[in-house]
């Protein structure tokens, strides 16, 4: 049953506690995009992957579990094994926590104006914040899912949410009132990841089991179903255990080529080992064109991916190997370059300038990082 409610939850409090203020290796303000990004228009600039360093560093008191940086580029938004989502503001460092959730936030997104930030917990509750509210308390609360949330995207144009969750549905939102639009069934397992079509026409979702299915946003009805992504998936016969999905979901700006992070060749689901994996497919000719892979074979699992108008495609990944970011070309099946990062990534999100990237680090740090 789905409850739609629009009471305010506990007052958010800013973030005290010694350690906790933001560490600067850059200038105040540097991060903050010089030119405004206008859709359809995106500025190319000049970066050098080969150059990455850390520009910033904030020491929480949580691991992390997942980043979003807003559309206007003044916060990055980060969920942490605290329960809450937490902001924090480029320019003056301060962070201030959005308290509401009663488990940990790994899906996180802002609407295009930045005017809304959206938060969806494994709780299964859908919340929407005022973004830049000195105190945010939630403008609303949506028992989305039964179980966790596993992911959500925002329609281009602002309107519609699409979420999905370990109940093997994904739902769209008016982003207006919270009402629910459509549902979508036809997953048999749990959705782990879904992302909306530049031209907002298609949402995309993988599942557990690497199914990926195109949807009409619209309708709610399938519009295809795409290769099954099978390296990204395994059933492990010694644990009885399943282990795969798409961790991690990008696609390229003309919405023609979709990537998607995960973990292949796995030894041992219980304990989650296997190698760093991304699977690209064409929408156009309905196909897996290829398989990005580490040339050190690093053991974990791709949680972050993005792809910049350079034409190259970077992702970070966590797990018995460590935390690593990696660069590919698209016609490159292993990386031109990596990092070596200082602890295991949990997710990352791209600058709206296309010039640095944030990452959740399960060190406790939201650390960004400057290409170049």
């Amino acid at each position: 049953m789905i409850n739609r409610k629009n009471t305010p939850a506990t007052q958010a409090a800013a973030i005290t506690p010694a350690g906790a203020k933001a560490e600067a290796a850059a200038p105040s303000g540097s991060l903050i995009p010089s030119d405004p990004v206008i859709p359809g228009e995106p500025p190319i600039p000049e970066v050098d992957p080969k150059k990455t360093r850390v520009a910033l560093e904030h020491k929480h008191d949580r691991p992390l579990t997942a980043c979003h940086w807003s559309s206007d580029g003044r916060f990055v938004f980060f969920g942490a094994q605290d329960n809450d989502v937490h902001r924090l503001n480029i320019e003056d460092r301060s962070v201030t926590r959005l308290k509401a959730h009663d488990s940990w936030v790994r899906a996180i997104a802002t609407s295009p104006d930045s005017k809304v930030c959206y938060s969806g917990g494994y709780d299964g509750q859908l919340l929407w914040w005022p973004a830049d509210a000195e105190n945010p308390e939630p403008i609303r609360s949506v028992d989305a899912h039964a179980g966790w949330i596993r992911a959500l995207a925002v329609h281009p144009s602002g309107d519609r949410l699409a979420t999905c969750g370990n109940d093997q549905l994904i739902r769209i939102w008016n982003a207006a009132d919270g009402s629910l639009v459509h549902t979508l069934t036809g997953h048999q397992s749990h959705v782990y990841n879904v992302a909306f079509t530049p031209d907002g026409a298609r949402i995309i979702s993988c599942d557990l089991k690497a199914n990926v299915k195109l949807w009409d946003p619209d309708t709610g009805s399938l519009a295809q179903d795409l290769p099954v992504a099978e390296s990204l998936y395994k059933y492990d016969k010694t644990f009885r255990a399943d282990i795969g999905g798409a961790r991690s979901i990008a696609m390229d700006c003309t919405g023609h080529t979709v990537a998607m992070g995960g973990i292949t060749n796995v030894s041992n689901a219980f304990a989650g080992i296997g190698e760093v994996a991304v699977v690209l497919i064409s929408l156009a000719e309905n196909k897996i064109v290829t398989q990005f892979e580490a040339k050190a074979k690093h053991r974990g699992c791709t949680w972050g991916l993005g792809w910049h108008p350079n034409d190259f495609w970077v992702g970070v990944s966590g797990g018995g190997g460590g935390g690593w970011m990696m660069f590919w070309k698209t016609n490159q099946q292993q990386e031109f370059f990596q990092m070596k990062l200082k602890s295991d990534a949990r997710g990352m999100c791209m600058s709206p300038d296309k010039r640095s990237l944030a990452v959740a680090h399960a060190d406790m740090h939201l650390r960004i990082y400057l290409m170049g």
